[in-house]
């Protein structure tokens, strides 16, 4: 089955692709999405949206696993939701299942711990899928993470 998690940002949308069959889980692919600074946030929004696409055509995901969005109070907070709100139809579009997680969910499925730090997190993930090079940039990582969650809990 493969497994396309996301980390949502409107500047950079993290992801990670996983592939787990009965013998193994190995990551496919990771990275992130990167929007053009441009103060145009409906143009940015259109940029996660063409490049997830691009994402799916390439991978063809059976299952989409999205980070639960926590509100804090900052000024990218409407940004960032505006930005999961497009990872969310763009699945959508595909009739690709959603599962959704909250960071502390995620971290717990993985690394055993709703607090672990970044590191255990990083290091479950690298342990998990194999890896001998840590995947970066963060984002990226935490994509695979996220990923493996919606792995775990299907």
């Amino acid at each position: 089955m493969r497994i396309l998690g996301i980390d949502p940002g409107l500047a950079r949308v993290g992801y990670g692709v996983i592939e787990v069959t009965s013998s193994q889980k190995r990551m496919l692919d990771c990275g992130i999405i990167r929007t053009n600074p441009n103060p145009i946030e409906g143009e940015r929004l259109l940029e996660i949206s063409r490049d997830l696409k691009q994402l799916i055509s390439e991978w063809e995901p059976k299952l989409a696993v999205v980070e639960k969005f926590f509100f804090y109070r900052s000024s990218t907070t409407i940004s960032v939701v505006q930005a999961r709100g497009v990872v969310m139809m763009t699945f959508a579009l595909f009739n690709i299942p959603v599962m959704e997680f909250p960071p502390m969910q995620i971290k717990l499925a993985v690394a055993g711990s709703g607090h672990a730090n970044k590191n255990e997190v990083l290091d479950a993930v690298m342990r998990e899928l194999q890896l001998n090079e840590p995947p970066r940039p963060d984002d990226a990582a935490d994509a695979l993470a996220i990923a493996l969650t919606g792995w775990y809990q299907r």
